[in-house]
Parts: structure tokens; C-alpha cells; sequence
């Protein structure tokens, strides 16, 4: 509901309002919030409930350069320690993720990118690693969901993220980080796309 904007940037909320909203009991929103204040989604205020976290633009941009080294990082070790198993799972995703870039279907693009970046992060073998670039793609997501009208370049993305994976499959290091690296290319180009846009309406 966040990452679709259904609980708008800026808004605020109490537990019981969120739990309210969503059907279900209070604990297991309070375990929900925490997570969400460590992906950067909630803002905790003392007294006051929570608030949802504005979109920043120029913080968005501090994500991708971290976030950078993080998949470079990450998709050459998950090439070289992939499990079986998760070859076939991650196959699977390459798939789901082209179909729905090819279809324009958004909210399906990004549970399948999700469940790719989540595979990857795991296959890579480093947990370390891999809850650090959590919150990168949780503020990627929402990001992407806000512009993605504007950008019109979900079936490009799309390919780009099916790419990596099918790399990573393949056990080939270099070709997985230059498709990571090629992933995170366009990802820098069309947020400062947006930043620029967004300077220029100041």
C-alpha cells in the first residue's frame, strides 16, 4: 500500500488506523512499522503515530549511488554460489518479469522484480549484503511506482531486469555485473530525468 501510494507520502497514521485500514490485529502492524522505519518508508513520531515518508528526489539519487555498488557487488557473487534451486526460481521470475514489462502491467512488474532482487540477494550468499540493499529497493520501488507514467519505460526496465537474472543463472560473473551495472545505468538516467524536471518547476 505504500509502495502504490493507496497510504500517500506525507500521510499520517496510528497503529490502530493502519491496522484498521488493513483488517488485521495490531502486533502484527506494530512488527510491520518497524521494518518499514528501517526500509525508510515510515517515520516514527514520538506521540503522534507515524508518518509515511515523503518522496525525495535527491535522496533517491544518494540510493542509486549506493545502491550501485551494492547490486555490482551482489550479482557477481550470487553467479558464483547460485544454487539449483534457486536457478529455477530465479528463471521463473526473468520470465514474469518480461511478461509484465511487455504488458504494462505494474504492480505485477514489481512483485516479480521484487521476488528477483530478493532471490539474487539471497543467492549471493552474504546476508549482510543483502539487508543492506532491502531498503534501497523498497525507496526504488515507490519511487518507480510514483513516475512511471511519466517515464513510460516499463517493457525497457523490464528487459533490463530479466537480463540480469538470466546472467546470474548462467554463473557468469562479468556478464552479471555488466548487466547490473547496465540496470543501474538506466535507473540513474531516469531519476535525474525527474530530477531535472523537478528543479525546473521550482
Amino acid at each position: 500500500m505504500i509502495v502504490t501510494l493507496q497510504l500517500p507520502p506525507g500521510s499520517h497514521w496510528s497503529e490502530e488506523g493502519l491496522a484498521d485500514q488493513i483488517g488485521i490485529g495490531r502486533t502484527p502492524v506494530r512488527e510491520a512499522v518497524k521494518r518499514l522505519q528501517a526500509d525508510y518508508l515510515v517515520s516514527i513520531l514520538p506521540r503522534h503515530g507515524l508518518m509515511i515518508t515523503e518522496i525525495n528526489v535527491h535522496e533517491q539519487l544518494l540510493v542509486i549511488e549506493f545502491r550501485r555498488e551494492l547490486e555490482a557487488f551482489i550479482s557477481r557473487r550470487a553467479a558464483l554460489r547460485i544454487a539449483a534451486s534457486e536457478k529455477e526460481l530465479l528463471t521463473v521470475a526473468a520470465r514474469e518479469i518480461d511478461s509484465a514489462g511487455a504488458k504494462g502491467n505494474l504492480q505485477k512488474y514489481l512483485r516479480e522484480v521484487f521476488n528477483a532482487n530478493r532471490l539474487i540477494a539471497t543467492a549471493s550468499g552474504n546476508p549482510f549484503a543483502a539487508k543492506s540493499i532491502s531498503p534501497l529497493h523498497a525507496m526504488s520501488r515507490r519511487f518507480y511506482y510514483r513516475y512511471e507514467r511519466d517515464l513510460q519505460n516499463l517493457g525497457a526496465m523490464g528487459k533490463l531486469h530479466a537480463e540480469r537474472a538470466r546472467a546470474v543463472v548462467q554463473q557468469d560473473e562479468k556478464l552479471a555485473v555488466e548487466k547490473a551495472n547496465g540496470l543501474m545505468d538506466q535507473i540513474e538516467n531516469y531519476t535525474r530525468r525527474i530530477f531535472n524536471l523537478s528543479v525546473g518547476a521550482l
